[in-house]
């Protein structure tokens, strides 16, 4: 694989994203091979998956540059469709999916962090849902997670704000589960392995019963996050925004 890293060990698969120069922010293919490793992971024997990232982040979001190719609808339809496939692929996952996070959790980072069963974070993790900042709305199921952990009003504030949490602050209002002091790879390897002893297939049939009933409404999500970013794309904000961050300058937002 060239943007993930694999590792099988017993009844725990671990993925890794792996394009660290770019703090694993995702793009076209980087999204394509994603989607594929969660439709073949979920035929394993392996119980538990652990996602985490390579390098200083778990990931920064949706590259830029993919933002700006994706005027196409036949390659905008390919990216959303790979992009619900993660998000529903994890959300049903057969298995109990752990997301191991630290550094910048950004975006579609953690649009896809939140579709896991548990999150696990270092305190020095930044979690941030800014698809405000370059003109657009969350997409990845975005709406559906926040709004399952946080209530309809605060993820309504999340997402407009676009502010960010550290750790504590996101632990506080249950966007994590857990902060560690310590290695994350190491705090979640741990966790997973304690699962082991536990009786799994009780926990993956509450998994199921609770996941399966909302599939429909995560769907439905899903289904109008891509009608609205396609929108979203074609307004001068968004132009706005993503001129700004390649100039690494404050956007100027008209409301157009």
């Amino acid at each position: 694989m060239r943007y993930f890293e694999v590792e099988e060990d017993g009844r725990i698969i671990h993925i890794r994203l792996n394009r660290k120069e770019k703090l694993n922010a995702l793009h076209s293919d980087m999204l394509k091979e994603f989607a594929a490793l969660v439709e073949e992971t979920k035929d394993k024997e392996a119980q538990i998956v652990v996602i985490s990232g390579a390098g200083k982040a778990f990931c920064a979001g949706g590259d830029v540059a993919m933002m700006q190719e994706v005027t196409n609808p036949e390659v905008y339809d390919q990216v959303m469709d790979d992009i619900e496939t993660i998000a529903t692929g994890i959300f049903t996952m057969p298995k109990l999916v752990i997301a191991a996070l630290h550094g910048p959790v950004v975006g579609l980072g953690l649009s896809i962090a939140l579709a896991a069963d548990y999150l696990i974070a270092e305190r020095n993790t930044q979690i941030s849902m800014n698809f405000i900042g370059v003109g657009l709305a969350p997409d990845g199921g975005g709406h559906f997670f926040l709004e399952q952990r946080l209530g309809t009003h605060r993820a309504k504030q999340f997402a407009w704000e676009g502010e960010q949490l550290t750790a504590g602050e996101a632990k506080e209002v249950e966007l994590v589960d857990m902060i560690v002091d310590e290695d994350v790879y190491k705090s979640a390897d741990q966790l997973a392995n304690k699962w082991t002893g536990r009786p799994l297939q009780s926990m993956i049939a509450t998994k199921r019963i609770y996941n399966n009933y909302s599939l429909d409404r995560l769907l439905q999500y899903l289904s109008k996050e891509r009608q609205s970013q396609w929108k979203l794309r074609h307004t001068q904000d968004h132009k706005e925004g993503i001129e700004a961050f390649l100039e690494k300058r404050k956007p100027k937002f008209s409301g157009q």
